[in-house]
């Protein structure tokens, strides 16, 4: 039994079987429309995002398991700023704004991912990403919202994520 592992990269619910995914999967002789229904079913809920995807293909008996990681977390914080692209000037040039809760439930999306051990260290981690790319959170300045998380004045709202986030 050989196992091939293939790498994508696709927008989210748009993958389509023309190039890449296609001409990749001819060779393993797959359902090339079949393989890219799942990806999309798969990624529909990062539409418009840019989703890494593995297709692992045992190329014996062609059965074949897709997976789907977690886009960026500059890209969910433009997604939910309703951005095209970061700040090339964040400092300066602000690209939008987003909830304190948007920002909580990045974190618990990319928990896997981050080395914080807390919700509480992770949503600052993020929002370290957003000041970085020109995001703010409820009209402030990220490094802000920090200090605020650090008083405490956050913690409610952590409080009532925190069980998603042990999960």
């Amino acid at each position: 039994m050989v196992k091939k592992t293939l790498k994508f990269i696709v927008e989210g619910g748009k993958a389509t079987p023309g190039p890449p995914i296609g001409p990749t999967l001819s060779p393993y002789k797959l359902n090339v429309v079949e393989v890219v229904n799942k990806i999309n079913e798969l990624t529909k809920d990062y539409e418009g995002l840019p989703v890494p995807v593995e297709i692992e293909i045992d190329t014996d008996t062609r059965k074949y398991e897709v997976r789907v990681g977690i886009p960026t977390t500059t890209a969910l914080l433009m997604k939910a700023a309703g951005a095209k692209e970061p700040s090339g000037d964040p400092a300066h040039k602000k690209i939008g704004d987003v909830k304190f809760e948007d920002i909580v439930k990045i974190a618990i999306m990319k928990k896997d991912q981050l080395t914080a051990k807390t919700l509480k260290a992770a949503v600052k981690t993020i929002l370290g990403t957003a000041r970085a790319i020109g995001v703010t959170v409820e009209g402030k300045d990220p490094k802000e919202v920090v200090k605020l998380v650090e008083q405490g004045v956050y913690d409610e709202i952590l409080s009532k994520y925190q069980e998603e986030w042990e999960k």
